[in-house]
């Protein structure tokens, strides 16, 4: 049991060559050490403000950039409408332009129509008086051949037209 329990002396001097030591820890290490453990827990601090700020810049920016992106589809959404009306519009005077001039075209057909078959009714009638002159012509020929019936024909056109 001798082993187990140790001797004063040996009590004393692990005292004494301890407190040398401390004394020596406390007089040279202990405020590096206290130091370097403060400005390790003030540098880990900082970091974790600085990651606390990140962290807030990033949901500000998050944020910014969802509202860049909802201006952005507004003001796309305004530039298609305006896109869509401007189209409209277009196609809308495109089509009054086209029936306008498709109603000048009708009317220029109508007209030229319109002349034309004036223009063939009075051919046609030119054409009936000259048939009717050279029918009339042979008729009187034919019927004149005879002196009596001729003087007699004569009359009677001569009467019809005091009478008309």
């Amino acid at each position: 049991m001798d082993l187990l329990l140790p001797h004063t002396g040996t009590i004393f001097w692990m005292l004494i060559a301890f407190s040398i030591v401390f004394f020596i820890l406390k007089k040279f290490a202990w405020k590096p050490i206290l130091n370097a453990i403060k400005a390790r827990e003030d540098s880990i601090e900082e970091a974790l403000r600085s990651a606390d700020r990140a962290k807030e810049d990033m949901q500000q920016l998050q944020a910014d950039n969802e509202k860049i992106i909802a201006a952005a589809k507004q003001e796309r959404d305004a530039i298609i409408k305006e896109a869509r009306a401007l189209k409209d519009t277009i196609i809308d005077d495109a089509k009054t332009k086209a029936r306008s001039e498709a109603d000048k075209e009708i009317e220029k057909a109508r007209e030229a129509i319109k002349s034309e078959k004036t223009a063939a009714i009075k051919e046609v009638k030119e054409e009936v008086a000259k048939l009717s002159v050279i029918i009339a012509e042979k008729i009187l020929k034919e019927k004149l051949a005879h002196g009596e019936e001729h003087k007699e024909l004569i009359d009677k056109y001569l009467r019809d037209i005091k009478l008309n």
